[in-house]
């Protein structure tokens, strides 16, 4: 009973609190070049998602719109300028991040599929909510599940890499947050913005701490993974 809490508090302390010591300051040429090419990423990007989830469950161009949108972030996070894996702490030596963003992933998972019983109670959010599992329903789940990862890692390459490499060194947990809780507002859908700043956050964080995007983006593959098997039966 006593070792859970210590064990918790360092695997929590390492995945989103601790920074790992890191040099990855960029002259201020390139630190301008990273947030044109972010801007404009941004921009392209925003309009590709309000597009994708307006369409009509099971109509095919939600695919080729997903696919443009994952295509998009990816290519703006790569042409921004160098990107990093990041590292935490593990015991005396610094690894890769794998088993405690999974970890993280999957309770982020059950933290929403539980807020989620309480969602389908509520008229107005259960209706947000079915309409975008409509499009695992009416389409072919295996793309919906391809296309979920791939944005996952998409997202992350830019979000978590470019965006918060743009940013600087002030605030930019709170900044990056923001920005992609606000870029979901093309979708007009509250539950998708709400799930935005609160994944976010802990996405935010483990950039931060780890210095690089591979722990944000195992978390975020393995909770929209996650949400995309226990979501549906529970709205349909």
């Amino acid at each position: 009973m006593t070792r859970w809490p210590g064990w918790a508090q360092r695997a929590l302390g390492a995945a989103l609190i601790d920074q790992v010591p890191r040099d990855h300051a960029e002259p201020d040429e390139a630190l301008r070049r990273r947030r044109g090419v972010v801007f404009v990423t941004l921009v392209v990007g925003a309009t590709l998602l309000g597009f994708s989830l307006s369409t009509r469950a099971g109509d095919q161009a939600f695919y080729w719109l997903t696919a443009a949108l994952a295509a998009t972030w990816i290519l703006g996070g790569t042409a921004s300028g160098p990107l990093h894996l990041g590292r935490i702490r593990a015991r005396t030596e610094l690894r890769r991040p794998v088993a405690t963003p999974i970890l993280l992933g999957l309770v982020a998972a059950a933290v929403f599929v539980a807020g989620a019983l309480v969602i389908r109670e509520v008229g107005p959010l259960r209706t947000l909510t079915a309409d975008v599992l409509e499009h695992a329903r009416r389409g072919s789940f295996v793309l919906i599940l391809v296309i979920a990862v791939l944005n996952g890692i998409a997202e992350e390459v830019f979000f978590r890499g470019a965006l918060f490499a743009a940013i600087g060194r002030r605030h930019p947990v709170a900044i990056s947050t923001a920005v992609y809780t606000l870029t979901t507002l093309a979708t007009a859908n509250p539950v998708l913005t709400f799930a935005a700043a609160t994944l976010g956050t802990v996405l935010g964080l483990q950039r931060r701490a780890s210095g690089g995007i591979l722990a944000p983006v195992l978390t975020h593959v393995t909770w929209s993974s996650a949400m995309l098997f226990a979501l549906p039966p529970l709205f349909s």
